[in-house]
């Protein structure tokens, strides 16, 4: 009886001083999420601006998005644009720069710092030098000049804008953290695979669509559930670089919540766009989820 008190002891011991490590963490998940999350709902259903005290209206700010707002879908649908543009090329040139930096390459580490490294340039530094490189009379449209082709104006362009920040969103993204994670599930193949794939005559492209997409699928998931999520947040690139324009051109949904906040002040309305927008990336996510079992592929499951 002496032993199990004293093993009670010890465990409830252990147990309080698990809760004590994890306080700092939760005390700043309440402060400044779970928090902040709970203000910004009970403000989307008020007339706030920062300046009068909230006024409660219901809905009305859900009804003024889809109704009255005349940039909702528009940016919306700007911001899906962006998103299917920008994913597929992102995980192709990650998983292709994976592919090449995984081989036995002399000077393989330096390869792959140097892919990493556009990653680590401050988005808006990286962003001002692509304004220059963007720019009419700039680097890109000198060398295009070089072969014959009159550039566009890019960032000055209706047409063009949007490809343009997808063009700088890969260059950032390719060699970053989707890259890492490809070259981490690449080396977690079992080269047996390989190996047997080669005896039974597979050639390389069938060993790569029979074994190595099917062993990488998690990973592959993993990579385009974050890269959905990370390109429907996008808002830097464009407030940086075009402030929302040409004509709207760029004006993407995060922006076009960030400019009703804190431009106009209308916080209220701003806090109901922010929960459209968490149920929209909700929603896209749950049936990547559900979606994902015909395809992804995990080690040891029997369906």
């Amino acid at each position: 009886m002496q032993q199990a008190r004293i093993r009670s002891r010890l465990a409830r011991r252990e147990a309080l001083e698990g809760y004590l490590y994890l306080l700092p963490w939760a005390l700043g998940f309440l402060v400044f999420v779970a928090g902040p999350m709970i203000a910004s709902l009970g403000l989307s259903l008020t007339n706030y601006d920062l300046i009068r005290a909230p006024v409660f209206n219901g809905i009305d700010n859900y009804v003024r998005a889809f109704t009255a707002d005349n940039l909702f879908w528009p940016s919306l649908g700007r911001t899906f644009y962006y998103a299917i543009a920008i994913v597929p090329l992102i995980i192709l040139a990650s998983l292709l720069l994976a592919i090449f930096l995984n081989n036995p390459l002399r000077g393989r580490v330096t390869l792959r710092t140097i892919a990493f490294v556009p990653h680590l340039v401050p988005i808006v530094a990286g962003t001002l030098v692509w304004v220059w490189i963007f720019h009419p009379r700039g680097l890109l449209n000198y060398l295009l000049s070089l072969v014959g082709i009159a550039g566009p104006g890019w960032l000055s362009s209706i047409e063009w804008a949007i490809p343009a920040l997808v063009l700088m969103g890969v260059w950032r993204a390719a060699g970053g953290n989707t890259m890492i994670i490809f070259l981490a599930a690449l080396q977690g193949v079992p080269a047996e695979l390989y190996e047997a794939a080669q005896i039974d005559g597979a050639d390389s492209w069938q060993r790569f669509w029979r074994v190595t997409l099917p062993m990488i699928s998690p990973a592959l998931f993993f990579n385009l559930t974050l890269g959905i999520i990370g390109a429907l947040k996008v808002f830097a690139p464009a407030y940086v670089a075009t402030e929302g324009g040409p004509a709207y051109a760029t004006w993407f949904y995060a922006l076009h919540i960030y400019q009703n906040a804190f431009r106009f002040l209308q916080m209220g309305y701003a806090s109901a766009l922010a929960w459209l927008f968490l149920v929209i990336v909700l929603m896209l996510t749950w049936i990547q989820f559900r979606t994902s079992a015909r395809w992804v592929h995990y080690e040891g499951d029997t369906r």
